[in-house]
């Protein structure tokens, strides 16, 4: 939530988690599957392809977080399916904005079905991580057709939600890092907002790594890849770390899951700080033929912190 670009790596808290000076693992050497550039909505997405077979398009967080996420684990997959991993609009090696206003909610979702079409599939599979889950949410009310299988990870349902998860996290801030909360409390005391670089130098100086596992010893395991601040507090809004504003703020997708007909796969981790299973198991109120799967020894990453068994669950989804 806070931003790899925020949820969440999010960007910036991605810079906090590779900032740490005792991280016991580092990230290892990614071979990237070849990679291109579709033209989508009048930008340039990059996107990488490897595997045959039914395609699985990886949706990745913030909003600002790049697709170097999923590297490596989910070469995994690449024996049965057609991993297809991309930058969104403003984020890697993709094109950026003339104008922040360019970056929004609706824009990453009608990226989705550009980059299907772009790439000549018909029915897709989707993964969505953190924000990547409510661009899939969005996508799968709006082109349902077009959806096989539905995979929500650590993710959330609303804005309000997203919210919820905020507040735990900074509640965690405040009661570990007492002397960071004083400094920052100060700032926000002379207007002081998340998306000032003075909030954010003093904001991810914590150890966020901490809150994203459940061994913090493997946030050195994310790719070394800071997301896009700028899409990150254009999408969620200029206080995303206090207050959810921007598009998500009025996002809730609660009232329509029961619509969608496609298998779910709700996928937390027992240790996520910033997507809680409390909230997760509520999913299954609202889309009752999603399935839920709990990580025991996973924060918000269980494909880096449990890659066998997220492998198995996803496998089980899927279908083989």
């Amino acid at each position: 939530m806070k931003s790899l670009a925020a949820g969440i790596l999010i960007g910036a808290v991605s810079a906090a988690i590779f900032s740490s000076a005792a991280q016991a693992q580092t990230a290892p050497a990614i071979r990237h599957p070849p990679g291109d550039y579709a033209t989508v909505n009048g930008a340039r997405l990059w996107y990488e392809s490897e595997g045959q077979g039914e395609p699985l398009i990886l949706i990745a967080g913030g909003p600002g977080d790049s697709h170097a996420i999923f590297h490596p684990f989910f070469s995994r997959l690449a024996d049965r399916y057609r991993v297809i991993y991309y930058d969104a609009f403003g984020v890697g090696k993709s094109d950026r904005a003339k104008a922040r206003a360019e970056y929004s909610f609706a824009r990453d979702v009608e990226n989705v079905e550009g980059l299907r079409k772009a790439l000549g599939l018909s029915k897709i599979n989707i993964l969505g991580q953190s924000y990547g889950g409510m661009v899939a949410q969005g996508y799968a009310l709006k082109y349902p057709a077009a959806v096989g299988h539905l995979i929500l990870a650590s993710t959330f349902y609303s804005g309000k939600m997203w919210q919820a998860n905020n507040d735990n996290c900074n509640y965690e801030i405040r009661n570990q890092y007492p002397e960071v909360w004083e400094k920052l409390q100060k700032m926000r005391a002379r207007g002081v907002r998340s998306s000032a670089p003075e909030h954010q130098k003093e904001y991810y100086g914590v150890p966020l790594g901490l809150f994203y596992f459940y061994d913090a010893a493997k946030a050195g395991a994310l790719p070394e890849e800071p997301g896009n601040t700028d899409v990150y507090y254009t999408i969620a809004g200029g206080d995303a770390d206090f207050v959810i504003g921007g598009d998500i703020a009025a996002l809730d997708f609660r009232a329509d899951l029961q619509k969608l007909r496609m298998p779910i796969l709700v996928v937390a981790g027992r240790f996520d700080r910033v997507s809680i299973p409390r909230y997760a198991l509520d999913f299954k109120r609202y889309a009752p033929q999603a399935q839920i799967a709990i990580l025991e020894n996973s924060g918000h990453f269980p494909f880096i912190e449990e890659p066998d068994e997220t492998e198995a669950v996803l496998r089980d989804f899927l279908g083989n």
